[in-house]
Parts: structure tokens; C-alpha cells; sequence
């Protein structure tokens, strides 16, 4: 589907399935800035994977996600996505009837002013005591069975 819109000569671009697939991650992450997303894809392993990049292989260039950005048309990008829609409903990942998605970002409208220090309802010495008491090992023994011998340190 993007063939007609990459030349034949010239620098190599960015592949498409790359492409789209750095778009997609840049979707469900939030991540508005090429810049950025090239940063947050460089730092996470499963995205290293999912882009099918080693370690040691550098990303594309910000740039060069920008301008394939630029270079395809807009319809493009829903044709490209209904088809990979269809191709998961194919594999039976996804049913195909109804699809949802949920991300937003809130902007928090509070004043640094106004933040209050939240103290725990028990004290550190209670907690410890109720969590020592739900393990066996931590527990007191009701009767100390050792020998006075083995009570009593002695030196010479």
C-alpha cells in the first residue's frame, strides 16, 4: 500500500512495517513527539522486540519518522489500519464486532499549596507487629525450650 510513495533511488527509508508500527506505539503511549518516541522505543526491551530490533541496532532518525509521516497521505493511514484490523480478526485475535480503546491524558488542576502530608493510621512498630504476626518464623515462642547451657554465653 505505501509502495507508490517511496522512491527508487536516493537514501534509504524507514520501512514501512517499522513505520507503523512506531506510529502505533506512539499512539497507545501517548507520546506526541517523534523525538520522544525514539527515546521511550531505545529504553524498553519489548518494543525493541515488537519493532523487531537487536539491542545494538540503532533506531531510525526522529527525522526520518517525521518526514514519512509527511510524505504519506492521510487516507493511508486508515487504509493501513483497517487492513491490519482485518488481518488480526483473520488470525482470531480479536473478534472484529467491536473494538474499543480508552487513553486520555488529564491535566491534574492542583495547588503545590494545597498538597497535605497523608500519615499512615498506624505506626511503623503496630504494622511490624501485625506482620510478624501473620509469619510463623517471626512468631515468640510461648515456651523457650533451650537448656540454661544453651542460654549463657561464656568466654575464657
Amino acid at each position: 500500500m505505501t509502495q507508490p510513495y517511496y522512491g527508487r533511488c536516493g537514501q534509504q527509508s524507514i520501512d514501512p512495517v517499522v513505520f507503523f508500527k512506531l506510529c502505533l506505539v506512539a499512539h497507545l503511549e501517548n507520546i506526541a513527539s517523534d523525538r520522544k518516541l525514539i527515546e521511550h522505543c531505545s529504553l524498553r526491551l519489548d518494543l525493541l522486540y515488537f519493532l523487531d530490533y537487536q539491542l545494538d541496532e540503532p533506531l531510525p532518525w526522529h527525522s526520518t519518522v517525521s518526514r514519512t509521516r509527511q510524505l504519506l497521505p492521510a487516507e493511508l493511514f486508515e487504509e493501513v489500519f483497517t487492513r491490519v484490523l482485518s488481518l488480526c480478526v483473520e488470525a482470531g485475535m480479536v473478534s472484529g464486532h467491536t473494538q474499543a480503546v480508552d487513553s486520555a491524558l488529564v491535566k491534574a488542576n492542583a495547588s503545590m499549596d494545597a498538597l497535605e502530608l497523608k500519615v499512615a493510621p498506624e505506626t511503623l512498630n503496630a504494622h511490624l507487629q501485625q506482620v510478624r504476626a501473620i509469619s510463623r518464623g517471626d512468631r515468640k515462642a510461648l515456651i523457650n525450650r533451650a537448656t540454661e547451657e544453651q542460654r549463657t554465653l561464656t568466654a575464657s
